[in-house]
Formats: C-alpha cells, sequence, structure tokens
C-alpha cells in the first residue's frame, strides 16, 4: 500500500492511467493452467535440460520427477520433460545468500521478500501431434508456459504400468509402478535388485514374488537364509500393517496349496511346520564333472586324476549295463551327445567314482618301487585285483572286482598316492553331506512340479552349512529347471507347428538370493565354467521365458558380467561410490539426480528401470503383505 497525504486522489489518478493504457493486463489465454514460464538460456546451460521460474503460489505444484509439458510459444511446438531439480525458492531481485537477508534471518528479523519458485527439467523427447515422442531437435523457446501432467496423463507417458505390481512412482499420488508379467522383453531378460541392508531388498523382492506367482508365473526363490519360508501366512509386522492400510492393501499371504518349501535330505528348514514341506535330494548324474572340480578347488594334478577316474567309471557303467543299457539305440546316442561341460554322465554315481578314485589308490599304494624310491610302471596285463571296500553293490563280487581292475589296466591312471588321497579326501567330503540320491529316501527334484503355473517353490538352503553345497544346488535347480523349460519350449513349438497355438510354455521366474555368494567375482574367477553355465541359463532363458533375478545386499562383490546380463534394475541404498559409478555406465537413462539421491534414499524407496518404461523412476515400494521370517 502507499501511503500518501491524498491517498484517495493517488489512486484515483492510478485508476484513469490504467483504463487509458487499455486495463489491466490479462494473462495469456494459453498460459491458463501454466504452473511457471521457461527461462532464457545461459552459457553454462546443457543440452535437454530448461530452467523453468513458477510464482510463489505455485511452488509446490511441480514436485521433483513430476512431468511436465512445455508448449513453446513461438513455434507452437511441445515438448514433454520431468523435473529432475527443484523445487527451489528464490527471492525476487535479490541474491538468497545476500548480506541483507542474511542479517535479517542471522539476528531474527521477520522479512520475507517476495520470492519465486525455480525448477530444473530435463527434456524427454518432443511429442507430435499424434502424441508419440521423438528425440528433441530443438529446444523450447524462452517464457513458453510450462503445464504438470495429470496422473493419467503421466502413467501413460511414464508407460511404467504392469500386473506385476511394484509400488507408486515419487512425485505423482496415483501412477502405479509395474512389469508385465507377459511381456517376454522384461523378466527373461533378467532383473538385479540390488541395495544395502535395511534398505528394503527384502520387501521388495516379496511382493515381487507374490505378484508375480498372482499373475500366472512359475516362481522359485532360492532362499540362502530363509527369509522367504512363511509367505503363505499374512504379515503381522505392525509397520507393514500401517503401510498396506495407507494404500488401500490388505495383508495377505501366499495360497499353502501353491506355495511349496523344499529343503535338502538330512538338512533342516527354517520354517518346519509348513504345511506343504518336502525333502529333495541331488543326483551327481546332473553335475558337470568340470564343474565339480571347479566347487571342490582340485589342484591341476587333482584334475587330472579326477577325468581319469571319471572316464573310468563311465566304462565301467557301461560294463555293469547301467548306461547304456545293451540293445538300447536311444541310450547309446544320449551317451554319445553328453555335453560334460555342460551336464554330468547319465546314471553316474558319485560312490562308484569314489570306488574308482579308491581303487587307483590302492593301486598307486602298491606300485613296486625301483632302488630309487620311484614307482615302477606296472604292466598293462597285471590283473591282480586291488584292495578296497567297494561302496558299490555291483563291484562287491568277483565279476565286478575283475571288471574294475580290467578298466583300470586299460587306463593306466598316472600314480602319485598323495593326488590320489587329496581326490578322495574331498569326494568323501561331499559323499559325508549325505545329500545325494543313492536309491533310498527322499528322490531328486522333480522339475515340472517346480515349473507349474501360478507355484511358490521355496529352496530352503538356510541349513546347507558349506557354500560349495549351497553352489552345488544353486547350479543342479538351474540345470534342471532350463532342460525342464527347453523340453516345455519344445513340445509347444512342435505344436505351434501343427497349428495348435493354445499350448503355451510355463513363464518361469528363479529368484536367486545372496546372489554374491554364488556369483561372486572372486568365485568367478575360480569356476568359470560354473559361471559359463550360468551365462547359457541367461542367453537361453531370454528366447525360453525363463528369466533370472539376482539379489545381493553386497553389489561391489558381484562382477561386471553378472551385471551385463541384466536389462532390468531396482535400485536400493547404496553408499559405495565405486558400485554406483559402475552403475552408471550400466543403467541407462538414469538422470544425475536420481544417482544423486541413490546413498540417501529412505527404507521402500527404489530407483526402478524396466525396459518398457519411457524413463527409470524413483518408486515408493509398496509394502508386502505376506510374512518375512526375518522383518524387523
Amino acid at each position: 500500500m502507499i501511503e500518501t497525504k491524498n491517498g484517495n486522489g493517488f489512486h484515483s489518478q492510478l485508476s484513469a492511467d490504467t483504463a487509458t493504457a487499455g486495463g489491466p493486463a490479462m494473462p495469456h489465454p494459453d498460459d491458463v493452467g501454466s504452473v511457471g514460464k521457461t527461462q532464457f538460456d545461459l552459457p553454462g546451460s546443457t543440452d535437454l535440460t530448461i530452467t523453468v521460474v513458477i510464482p510463489k503460489d505455485r511452488l509446490h505444484a511441480a514436485p521433483a520427477q513430476s512431468l511436465v509439458r512445455i508448449v513453446s510459444r513461438h513455434d507452437e511446438r511441445k515438448y514433454l520433460g520431468v523435473v529432475t531439480a527443484g523445487p527451489f525458492a528464490e527471492p525476487d531481485g535479490l541474491r538468497g545468500d545476500s548480506p541483507m537477508l542474511t542479517a535479517v534471518a542471522t539476528h531474527g528479523g521477520e522479512y520475507l521478500p517476495p520470492y519465486h519458485g525455480r525448477i530444473q527439467v530435463t527434456i524427454l523427447g518432443e511429442q507430435l501431434t499424434d502424441g508419440t515422442l521423438t528425440p528433441p531437435r530443438l529446444r523450447p523457446l524462452p517464457n513458453s508456459p510450462v503445464f504438470v501432467l495429470d496422473d493419467d496423463e503421466a502413467g501413460r507417458v511414464l508407460n511404467c504400468s504392469g500386473d506385476v505390481r511394484l509400488g507408486l512412482a515419487v512425485g505423482h499420488d496415483k501412477v502405479e509402478v509395474g512389469a508385465p508379467s507377459s511381456a517376454k522383453s522384461v523378466f527373461p531378460r533378467h532383473t538385479a535388485i540390488l541395495g544395502t541392508t535395511g534398505g528394503g531388498k527384502s520387501t521388495t523382492v516379496a511382493g515381487l514374488i507374490a505378484r508375480a506367482r498372482a499373475a500366472g508365473m512359475a516362481v522359485v526363490v532360492l532362499d540362502v537364509e530363509g527369509e522367504y519360508t512363511e509367505m503363505n501366512e499374512p504379515t503381522n509386522h505392525k509397520p507393514m500393517l500401517g503401510g498396506l492400510r495407507d494404500r488401500g492393501m490388505s495383508a495377505e499371504g501366499v495360497p499353502t496349496k501353491d506355495m511349496t518349501v523344499y529343503h535338502l535330505l538330512n538338512r533342516g528348514t527354517a520354517n518346519p511346520t509348513h504345511p506343504n514341506r518336502k525333502e529333495f535330494s541331488l543326483q551327481f548324474a546332473r553335475l558337470s564333472p568340470y564343474a565339480v572340480m571347479e566347487i571342490l578347488g582340485l589342484s591341476e594334478a587333482q584334475q587330472e586324476r579326477f577325468l581319469k577316474a571319471f572316464d573310468i567309471a563311465k566304462e565301467l557303467l557301461r560294463d555293469l549295463g547301467i548306461f547304456p543299457a545293451k540293445n538300447n539305440p536311444e541310450q547309446e546316442r544320449m551317451a554319445l551327445e553328453v555335453d560334460e561341460f555342460e551336464r554330468g554322465y547319465p546314471r553316474m554315481m558319485l560312490s562308484l567314482l569314489m570306488d574308482v578314485v579308491g581303487a587307483c589308490l590302492s593301486r598307486s599304494e602298491k606300485a613296486p618301487k625301483d632302488t630309487r624310491g620311484k614307482a615302477k610302471e606296472k604292466d598293462d596285463e597285471d590283473d591282480t585285483p586291488v584292495a578296497f571296500l567297494s561302496q558299490t553293490p555291483e563291484l562287491r563280487n568277483s565279476e565286478g572286482k575283475a571288471k574294475l581292475t580290467t578298466r583300470i589296466n586299460a587306463a593306466n591312471p598316472p600314480g602319485n598316492a598323495i593326488s590320489w588321497r587329496a581326490v578322495l579326501g574331498k569326494l568323501a567330503r561331499l559323499n559325508r553331506m549325505k545329500v545325494f540320491h543313492d536309491g533310498d529316501g527322499p528322490g531328486p527334484m522333480a522339475y515340472a512340479k517346480l515349473l507349474r503355473p501360478g507355484s511358490l517353490s521355496v529352496i530352503d538352503l538356510s541349513d546347507s552349512g558349506y557354500s560349495e553345497l549351497n553352489n552345488l544346488v544353486i547350479a543342479d535347480i538351474l540345470r534342471g529347471v532350463q532342460d525342464e523349460q527347453d523340453e516345455s519350449y519344445g513340445r509347444f513349438e512342435a505344436a505351434k507347428v501343427k497349428g495348435d497355438t493354445t499350448t503355451e510354455p510355463p513363464r518361469v521366474l528363479i529368484v536367486v538370493e545372496e546372489a554374491h555368494e554364488f556369483l561372486s567375482e572372486e568365485r568367478i574367477s575360480r569356476t568359470p565354467v560354473l559361471f559359463e553355465q550360468v551365462a547359457k541359463i541367461a542367453k537361453r532363458g531370454r528366447k525360453r521365458w525363463l528369466g533370472l533375478c539376482f539379489v545381493t545386499q553386497l553389489p561391489a562383490h558381484l562382477p561386471k558380467q553378472v551385471l551385463g546380463l541384466c536389462n532390468s534394475f531396482i535400485l536400493h541404498k547404496l553408499n559405495d561410490p565405486g558400485v554406483i559409478s559402475l552403475l552408471r555406465r550400466t543403467v541407462g537413462g538414469v538422470d544425475e539426480g536420481l544417482w544423486d539421491r541413490l546413498p540417501n534414499l529412505a527404507p521402500g524407496q527404489a530407483i526402478a528401470s524396466f525396459p518398457h518404461f519411457t524413463r527409470p523412476l524413483l518408486v515408493s515400494i509398496d509394502p508386502a503383505g505376506c510374512k518375512l521370517r526375518m522383518a524387523d
């Protein structure tokens, strides 16, 4: 208010001058509903970023991550962008750190000058008349109005919906973020869920598992800590329940009929009261001999003896009529086609291999010595039976012993009892685990049951006790699921050739918890064959509806090769600058504002990047409706 001695006269004169000039300035009709205007560019301006100023009363109308449309006034082009920084409050005509404002604030003054808001907008693209986005060739002109998109339009632009819901997009009230379970470009192209302890990974994984299963996918969880063994029960965690109420959701467990908890033979489970609990054993015959050597950490000399014993055992299987059976052309074909870099030899038994190694050790120990103490070469025709106690019933009679001796003498395995003893000791360690099928007790995993649509199979490894055993189980499960899925996909393609399009292969999602223990950079350097198997599964899975989801709290231990297998990422709080730097080079499209937020994300927040998204998003993850065993 301007005070004068003749205030009425002044206002009258001002009103008259305003009327003469044509009346008060009216807003441009195209500006109705806008939140602000674009600014001029500065020497430090960068491509695809625009500064927008907004009036004080609209300061909170364009929060971070909200989508905006910029209507370039003079060339009538339209651009879509996202708020990547701000809104910041700035005083009109003053610097925010001016001495006057600093002094007023310091000494308790209450002066608040007129101010406005400022936001930084990253251009997503130019919007054509048909609504499609194209890479922008130009920039919005200065003083162009900026409009905030409503949630419905923002959801369409972001293209972030899907029946496997993750949560809500930050910066929007009702924009749901999810992934389509039926899109071959999403889950079969593999996912990584990364974050430090306490960031909310388990909640994200539980929600992903429950909704993927509900969408008809077959979900297999390799659970090394038993975290997901109680998902058949609704959550009783108070913070979870409060979060569910806020979003209009309810606590709900996975139906018991659709969930099975599997645990190894002679090992316990984290949830012994689960109503659908099953034991399973491993098949030694499924394990590639090269993967076994890597997992056992055999030296070069020990590997030579292991492979020699393996070859002898294969010949014994034939001599004993176990595999291939006599007059069985199909088994003969299978024996010729076995790729031992991918899988083991059919019907191979750990007990038989130990018998062969034990016999070779006995032969090496009783080899005659020359005067210098070195073992002399034995006569290839020596048929003296070696002394050992066989674990294989077929080798306990004289005929079986004779066949074993004949094969060993024909192979003439290398000597050195120390190396043979080391191999036998490591195989004995495997045998003491008591997890391999020997004809009695629970049988091997029925992989076809794991691939039932809408099923959840939790492989509980919490009581395994050995990381080597975990790796054996994971390698076996991955290989078994792949073989079963290959057969299912083969039947689907054969039916399609005949015109039957009703038969669909199951959509499979395998969740590998604590992936750093199985696929650490150090372990991969020592077990390249095992990693190559995983890489082959990942590559084949992209075409056969077999998706992998790697979960870890130590992403620094994951090698670049594993991250390179993934096309989708859910990133919870991460503090390691080295990991963030690696992810910057791996995950495309994430703006600097989101990377800056990553070390400070609150529990339950995550940056999600999926192939079908228009851009990566900051997501508020939905609380888990099912029970997590170690929720805190």
